[in-house]
């Protein structure tokens, strides 16, 4: 019994890691950007982005991913 528990335990283990980088989760933990205006005078609000890392898979405007600050789902196709 103690085998399939651990077996089970790693196999959600590697399911939530995976689901990482495909795009089917948003990455926990974010920031907070100041407002600042662009160079064409456009001023843009405060907002919250997710942590750099090593893909784009998990960020929030990333298909498959939802901003938990917004409620929007995201579009882009990542670039890698």
């Amino acid at each position: 019994m103690k085998q399939l528990a651990l077996a089970a335990a790693m196999l959600l283990a590697a399911t939530g890691t995976q689901a990482q980088y495909l795009g089917t989760g948003s990455n926990p933990n974010s920031h907070g950007v100041s407002g600042y205006t662009r160079s064409n005078g456009t001023y843009v609000q405060p907002y919250q982005a997710t942590n750099p890392n090593s893909t784009q898979r998990d960020n929030y405007g990333t298909s498959g991913n939802l901003n938990p600050y917004t409620g929007a789902t995201g579009h882009r196709t990542p670039r890698y």
